[in-house]
């Protein structure tokens, strides 16, 4: 059988990774960022998860040990690979060849938001942008909600993974 120039160049594509990033502060991770990448897993062979540096904001956890955890709650994934970055998400995928960016929808009004956002990424870099619709159990789930209610002393254990739950309170531990 002889394999012609559109054959070899299918052939090529079938050996190229299907990758994708799952940006965030993840300050910190939570059960519904963790569904979100988990899916994202089944779908693209490699799952790249940006923790995005924005110097203007101080967060509860650092980099580094945002960066820890997520590597510890996606482990058993297998195909995650965790970095921090700082700039546009463009020009992290840019760099590393992902052709597509996956994000988490908790609600409708998430959506006019994260349609501009998709246009303009998609307009500047050709990156297109899957949306996945929120687990219905953390549809009303942030970062600054769960912290903002385990400094009140509320419980967040079914919102975390169990590292960060653990994480968290030792942070939000008071002397």
């Amino acid at each position: 059988m002889t394999v012609g120039p559109a054959m070899t160049g299918r052939m090529d594509e079938e050996k190229r990774l299907r990758r994708a990033v799952c940006p965030g502060s993840f300050d910190p991770i939570t059960n519904g960022h963790l569904d979100i990448i988990e899916r994202a897993t089944k779908l693209f062979d490699v799952v790249h998860v940006a923790v995005m540096i924005n110097k203007s904001k101080q967060g509860l956890f650092t980099i580094e040990e945002r960066i820890s955890l997520i590597e510890e709650v996606t482990g058993e994934f297998g195909n995650v690979v965790v970095e921090a970055f700082h700039g546009l998400l463009v020009d992290y995928c840019k760099q590393r060849d992902i052709p597509a960016i996956v994000k988490g929808l908790r609600a409708v009004s998430d959506f006019d938001y994260e349609l501009q956002m998709a246009q303009m990424n998609n307009g500047l870099s050709g990156v297109e942008t899957l949306f996945i619709p929120t687990n219905p159990t953390y549809s009303f789930l942030s970062s600054s909600l769960v912290k903002e209610v385990a400094t009140w002393g509320g419980d967040v254990s079914h919102l975390l993974p169990e590292p960060v739950l653990g994480a968290l309170a030792g942070k939000l531990r008071r002397p």
